[in-house]
């Protein structure tokens, strides 16, 4: 299977404070980032700003599935934002997926973990992108990548950014984060695995998201040579590049 670049773009909607369209491994998703805005009382917080993150589904309303992923999405990126900078504010994220891949959204109705971690990098990549977007200060940016254990002639192997398919046959999913200071952000993890496969997935994780590339720009920078999946933190460098050099360029 070819593996395709992640793709991106900043200020995607002209009537939010930032917004960004991010598409990758079959999932397109569009956010919008407001804020600091005023809190509501029931938001308020005396010491911080409340971030709501809000997750639109692409076909029907929200249910028990987006509320989970709501949930994991607002605890990590509570801890990258300088929330303590904007007391009794709050900033409002919100996230609407366009399309996904076959089969991601199966039996949406039933609470089934191994429905909601897939989705989780491509949500959290986007908001990243938005909050970037929209200026808000963070200590740090991060970077997010989703990786299988699949069964294999009665091995295991490692499968970064796994197809629908891979994740219908493996025997666990893994959902990592890192922060530019390579520190783990997020892990979520789903089925049986073992301590020696939690190693593997974690070191092949924190490849794809903290890995400095050394090659010449372009979309082979993005790939690794043994399909260990995209370079995140050079895609995210990148990204914001090309917009900076993209809104200097009438000067």
């Amino acid at each position: 299977m070819t593996t395709v670049a992640p793709e991106a773009s900043l200020h995607a909607l002209p009537r939010a404070d930032g917004s960004a369209r991010y598409s990758y491994a079959g999932y397109t998703v569009t956010a919008s980032v407001n804020g600091p805005i005023e809190a509501q009382r029931r938001d308020e917080h005396a010491y911080e700003a409340h971030v709501d993150v809000i997750v639109r589904p692409s076909a029907g309303v929200g249910g028990t599935r987006e509320r989970h992923l709501e949930s994991i999405l607002q605890s990590s990126l509570s801890q990258i934002i300088l929330v303590k900078n904007f007391p009794r504010s709050v900033i409002q994220i919100v996230l609407q997926v366009e399309s996904s891949p076959e089969n991601a959204y199966v039996n949406t109705k039933l609470v089934q973990a191994s429905l909601n971690l897939p989705i989780i990098p491509a949500l959290f990549q986007t908001a990243v992108l938005a909050l970037l977007s929209a200026a808000v200060p963070m200590k740090a940016t991060a970077t997010s990548t989703v990786v299988a254990v699949v069964s294999d002639d009665g091995s295991k192997k490692i499968v970064a950014d796994p197809s629908p398919k891979d994740i219908g046959e493996a025997t666990s999913l893994h959902v990592l984060a890192f922060t530019s200071h390579d520190e783990l952000l997020l892990s979520e993890s789903e089925g049986d695995f073992t301590v020696k496969e939690w190693d593997d997935v974690y070191e092949r994780a924190q490849k794809i998201c903290c890995q400095t590339a050394s090659k010449p720009a372009g979309i082979d920078m993005m790939l690794d040579d043994d399909a260990s999946g995209p370079d995140m933190r050079h895609f995210l460098r990148s990204t914001l590049e090309t917009k900076v050099a993209s809104d200097l360029y009438w000067k």
